[in-house]
């Protein structure tokens, strides 16, 4: 049975298994899929010895960043990213290392969620490697503007310098933009430890903005009842970007992107 991985620390918590058992069950496909805990000092010796046999695998926190030095070729979301989730073990055993959690993102607002990208003002909260992991997706959608805005505002910069050549892009301190926007998608880890961006009430314009956490939890995210108690038209959390940079990944390896609506539906049930 072909085998794949998901390769993190901690990982007792991912739902990467459930998830690609569901897929396989839908198309068809005979694989199985675990979950790997690698010891933080030697990530490299865990993927190399179950890429020995295994065809590919998911990488999450803490190891992208080290996933996308290891690997033999980069996808372009890859290499713009900076970062790997994905590794396929290709035919003559080199490593294809992509990057999909950009492709989730923009899927699961434009297509699960309805709202089309083109021409709205996007503020992106926090430029660390899961904002950077976003940027091209989100400009390759058509955003009128996409700014990132940080609490280091260098580090802010760094990014739409990078990014600069993709689309209108700009960069700003938490306490320099106040004018509201259409959609604001949090990329900090903050909701995972109860805490909120210091960002403006002002940038959520009632019933108009729409707010998106990239997080998730069993219960609305702390970012997502702040925005809520703001009025904003809709908030939503990041477990359909879960869902769909896993399908993103499943179609690089296996040739067939599942449909994510069944799956998703029954994340949320549970």
């Amino acid at each position: 049975m072909d085998r794949y991985a998901v390769i993190g620390n901690p990982i007792a918590h991912s739902k990467s298994p459930l998830i690609h058992s569901m897929f396989a069950r839908q198309t068809g496909e005979d694989l199985q899929y675990e979950a790997l805990l690698a010891p933080l000092d030697d990530f490299s010796g865990t993927l190399r010895s179950f890429l020995d046999e295994g065809l590919g695998v998911n990488i999450t926190v803490p190891f992208k960043e080290q996933a996308w030095a290891l690997v033999d070729k980069h996808t372009a979301a890859a290499e713009r990213a900076g970062a790997v989730n994905t590794i396929k073990r290709m035919a003559d055993g080199s490593l294809l290392g992509d990057n999909t959690d950009g492709k989730g993102l923009v899927r699961d607002i434009q297509h699960n969620a309805g709202l089309t990208l083109a021409g709205m003002r996007v503020l992106l909260v926090g430029a660390g490697g899961a904002a950077r992991g976003v940027i091209q997706p989100l400009l390759q959608a058509g955003p009128a503007q996409l700014c990132v805005v940080n609490r280091t505002v260098e580090k802010a910069e760094q990014l739409a310098m990078l990014f600069k050549d993709l689309g209108p892009i700009s960069a700003a301190g938490f306490e320099w933009i106040e004018e509201p926007v259409d959609l604001i998608i949090n990329a900090t880890s903050a909701s995972l430890d109860s805490k909120l961006p210091p960002i403006s009430p002002s940038l959520i314009r009632p019933g108009h903005t729409w707010c998106y956490d990239m997080m998730y939890a069993s219960e609305a995210t702390v970012f997502n009842r702040w925005a809520a108690e703001q009025g904003a038209a809709r908030c939503i959390d990041g477990l359909g970007m879960l869902v769909e940079q896993a399908a993103e990944a499943f179609a690089l390896w296996r040739g067939i992107r599942p449909d994510t609506s069944e799956v998703l539906a029954a994340l949320r049930q549970k």
